[in-house]
């Protein structure tokens, strides 16, 4: 009777069983395919430098190493809402150094559009706010060279263009290098 008792268990329990290990197994396996797919919307940092290369306005040509030296330290947070599109809040302030004397000139704030391409391509349609009083827009061209697990290294080419503050109209290039997270 009890040799009975221990069969009828067995056979109620074996297919419950084996049906626990396969959806446990069904489960780590979607749960891992998934992990590896980017999770959006999603938070990223970095933190850069940029050397102005050359302004132009009414004057003529100035390049940044003529008779001063600028240098920005941009950082900023993106928050990507797709592959293809995400929102960057960056700050900048402006070291200018002249005559072995350097100072703050003024911080930027920086905000835009980024449009993500193949290959590690952005571009960043952004607004400046100085507070030296110029405003204006700065396109910047981005490419992600190494992406590692937890950060990637950057460099990029931007072209601000500036107005305001009883100054004539500038157009400028730069360069900047960075790492993000």
């Amino acid at each position: 009777m009890f040799s009975i008792v221990i069969q009828r268990l067995i056979k109620f329990f074996i297919p419950t069983i084996r049906q626990i290990i396969i959806f446990n197994v069904l489960v780590i396996f979607n749960t891992s395919a998934h992990a590896q797919q980017q999770q959006y919307p999603r938070m990223t940092g970095y933190f850069s430098i940029t050397n102005p290369i050359a302004t132009w306005n009414k004057d003529g040509i100035t390049t940044n190493f003529s008779d001063s030296y600028n240098v920005s330290f941009p950082f900023g947070l993106n928050l990507l809402k797709s592959d293809h599109f995400g929102v960057s809040f960056e700050v900048a302030p402006v070291i200018h150094i002249e005559k072995n004397i350097a100072k703050v000139s003024s911080v930027v704030f920086h905000p835009g559009a980024m449009f993500r391409f193949n290959h590690s391509f952005t571009f960043i349609s952004r607004v400046a706010f100085e507070t030296n009083g110029r405003f204006g827009v700065t396109p910047v061209l981005n490419k992600v060279f190494i992406r590692n697990k937890d950060s990637f290294f950057f460099v990029a080419a931007s072209f601000p263009a500036r107005f305001g503050n009883n100054l004539p109209t500038s157009l400028g290039s730069g360069i900047q290098l960075g790492v993000g997270f």
